[in-house]
């Protein structure tokens, strides 16, 4: 399988060279050159493990790897999470479900995607003879889980871009208490899109990127996509099979990467009925579609930091489809969003996505209100997922953090600081961060020092 730039300027690339370059030369994202119709091998699927549902699903994109070397790959990902069911899917009332994300090494569910995209480039330098030097920009799991991914790689470093003072105090000590000589944290002043808009301009820069071997980590990176549609696809296939027909599944998400990863089983014949978007009060992908309308904002601090973003840049992908695959207008609407920093729809297809906001008092509120109902604790981020559940449905709420995370806020919500041993361990160990300011210059300055 081939996969092509959502701006049409790059020639196709096969997966492993998509995966090595992240975001593609024209500064588009890549995608599969077409998607393949899975809706016969459903039945097939039902009864197969995790991993093994993983290696099927994956083995239709990644033809370039062989499939011998995917399952190690696979089983040596997922062989670190905690639960034996890797993503188990819990029912806690009649026609709700809430899929756990966080059973990773670092209790978020970028670990999914991460895990395995670690091992991808592990692999590839082994088979490459070449190291590499892997960047991406997080607004708080991000970071932390690609950290964890490359740790004891060794022909592989890590430059994390992060906004200092805007993640919580455990996801910055995710990210700066490892003690390896391999991993780069650096807190940039500014929000997580000042980051993210950093790490484009270096990328942009084909030179730099190639000399110093730089690959993207951040859900730009087309592994990290498909690697994450593996658990929508799990979960759908757990549910009774009277209840398949009616799902929606409800996404905590900033940068819609999560749930394009979601929708991307439904163009492939997964007949799921709709996906809600669940923001914080940096609502953008909330009035996107509420009034068809793209338009970024302020960023605002808030409880649920992840979500604190205001530039999604999987929408882009999402555009790409919206535009019936047309690179020429694609890129047209992308030139007027950085000029305008909006763009309006004439139609957006509504009827499959719904949404929601939820502000800090909200989210406060609703993890009190879930665990009262429930007795089931979550994180600020999935606390959003639950306001306006749709009674009408089968609902998936995806669990994207462990709540021992972000103890004050769910000490502040219901009186209990949940904790965990590998976090506890984060506390007793020296921060070693790098404070830049949000200028590609200086990164790049950084980079060429330090790179392997």
């Amino acid at each position: 399988m081939k996969y092509v730039s959502t701006r049409g300027q790059t020639d196709p690339v096969s997966f492993r060279e998509a995966v090595a370059i992240g975001l593609a030369p024209d500064g588009g994202l890549f995608l599969p050159e077409t998607l393949p119709d899975i809706s016969p091998r459903l039945p097939g699927w039902r009864n197969l493990s995790y991993t093994e549902l993983c290696a099927e699903f994956l083995g239709l994109f990644a033809t370039d790897v062989p499939p011998e070397v995917l399952q190690q790959l696979i089983h040596r990902s997922y062989g670190a999470f905690t639960h034996p069911e890797i993503a188990p899917l819990r029912k806690i009332d009649d026609r709700l479900y809430v899929l756990e994300l966080f059973h990773g090494p670092t209790l978020a569910f970028k670990d999914f995607a991460l895990q395995f995209l670690g091992n991808l480039y592990g692999w590839e330098c082994e088979q490459t003879g070449r190291t590499i030097n892997v960047l991406g920009a997080t607004s708080g799991d991000t970071g932390a889980a690609a950290i964890h991914g490359l740790l004891g790689k060794p022909k592989a470093a890590s430059f994390i871009l992060y906004p200092e003072g805007r993640v919580s105090p455990l996801q910055e000590r995710q990210m700066t208490c490892t003690g390896a000589a391999n991993v780069h944290a650096i807190a940039i002043d500014g929000s997580f899109d000042d980051a993210q808009r950093v790490l484009k301009d270096i990328f942009a820069n084909k030179t730099f990127a190639t000399q110093h071997r730089l690959s993207a980590v951040n859900s730009i990176n087309i592994a990290r996509v498909l690697a994450q549609s593996v658990y929508y696809l799990h979960a759908w296939l757990r549910l009774p099979e009277a209840e398949r027909g009616n799902v929606e599944f409800v996404v905590p998400t900033g940068n819609f990467g999560n749930v394009f990863a979601g929708w991307l089983l439904q163009q492939m014949g997964v007949p799921v009925m709709g996906y809600k978007v669940a923001t914080n009060r940096n609502d953008i992908l909330h009035r996107l579609f509420t009034t068809a309308e793209y338009r970024s904002g302020e960023v605002h601090p808030s409880l649920a930091p992840s979500m604190d973003i205001q530039v999604a840049s999987n929408f882009e992908r999402f555009l790409y489809y919206a535009l019936d695959e047309n690179p020429t207008r694609v890129n047209n609407v992308m030139a007027q969003i950085k000029a305008t920093g909006a763009y309006r729809f004439d139609l957006l297809n509504r009827s499959l996505f719904s949404s929601s906001s939820a502000s800090d008092d909200e989210i406060t509120s609703l993890i009190r209100r879930v665990y009262e109902r429930y007795r089931y604790i979550v994180d600020p981020h999935t606390a959003c997922a639950f306001k306006d559940i749709n009674p009408q449905r089968i609902s998936i709420v995806l669990a994207t953090a462990h709540p021992a995370k972000f103890p004050a806020a769910i000490r502040d919500a219901i009186g209990q600081e949940p904790t965990s041993p590998v976090l506890e361990v984060l506390k007793t160990r020296p921060v070693v961060k790098h404070r830049l300011p949000a200028e590609a210059e200086a990164i790049k300055a950084f980079i060429a020092q330090r790179a392997i």
